[in-house]
């Protein structure tokens, strides 16, 4: 049976339409099981003891479940990685729009676009081998594994998404505001920085939290890398704990729905609002500085 132009794109639709409500569905499970799951802690200490409870010694007793070192690491890490990853992967952004050749750019961005393919185990393998060894000698420190390595670790891992998602952004401003700036006598320096980041300031912004939000959630590398002490650090180099890692490491051995299975559960509640807000703050800024055509800006 022949099916009419009609026929094919009603199917194409609800083919379309039940894969997203299939993946809304899943993800709105994933939470409902996540907050089911991380409630119940809250029967054994208060919310202001979890959150700014300053010692994580969940199988003690009596247990503590402060969770106050593991969010200031989770901060700290995504903070000095940012620090790191953002101006890098902007200007390395750039670079390839408005500065080299197009053949350059060619050879640079699918490189850029295969390091962001790179598992992050593979990341935080060279962290422990290579960069570890290369801090504990250079600065003599009892552990190269420490804040500092876990967000140079993390900052490689969020260039190339800032730098990819940043690259397009500037290079679709449209070409008429360039050329209008040309035309009134700037260089091409002060066309870059007056004109064309401030056009593509949506973008970037996106691209920013995108990293920022990757560096947070991320579990392995921080796992491998950051020293595994769930203590505020108060220097760079302080071995650290943050969130993900916490869960990571301590899953296994929590017994299933005992106090520390459901404080896990809600480190991951902690850290599902963290991104959520990231998630937010990108909306808001995307939708701020938007570009429509060329009279915005």
């Amino acid at each position: 049976m022949a099916w009419s132009r009609k026929q094919k794109d009603d199917f194409i639709r609800n083919v379309f339409f039940v894969t997203a409500i299939s993946s809304i569905v899943a993800l709105a499970l994933i939470m409902i099981y996540l907050f089911i799951e991380g409630l119940p802690i809250f029967k054994v200490t208060s919310v202001t003891d979890f959150l700014f409870g300053n010692y994580w010694y969940p199988t003690d007793d009596p247990p503590d479940f402060g969770i106050f070192p593991l969010i200031m690491a989770s901060i700290a890490v995504t903070a000095v990685s940012s620090m790191i990853a953002i101006p890098l992967g902007v200007l390395t952004a750039v670079y390839m729009a408005e500065i080299t050749t197009r053949k350059v750019r060619g050879i640079i961005k699918p490189i850029v676009e295969l390091l962001a393919a790179l598992p992050s185990v593979v990341i935080g393998f060279f962290g422990m081998v290579i960069v570890a060894p290369f801090l504990q000698q250079t600065f003599d420190l009892n552990t190269g594994l420490n804040l500092f390595n876990a967000s140079i670790m993390l900052a490689f891992m969020s260039v190339p998404t800032i730098c990819s998602v940043s690259e397009d952004a500037i290079y679709s401003v449209p070409r008429e505001l360039k050329e209008a700036s040309l035309a009134l006598g700037a260089t091409h320096c002060q066309t870059i920085f007056r004109v064309v980041l401030p056009a593509s300031l949506s973008g970037i912004s996106t691209a920013v939290i995108l990293g920022m939000s990757r560096a947070i959630g991320e579990t392995m590398v921080v796992l491998m890398v950051a020293g595994g002490a769930a203590l505020i650090p108060t220097s760079l180099f302080d071995p650290v704990r943050p969130m993900p890692a916490s869960i990571a490491a301590e899953m296994a051995e929590a017994p299933f729905r005992g106090n520390h299975y459901h404080a896990l559960f809600a480190i991951g509640m902690v850290l599902f609002v963290f991104t959520l807000v990231f998630n937010i703050v990108a909306d808001y800024v995307s939708e701020k500085h938007k570009q429509v055509g060329a009279s915005t800006l």
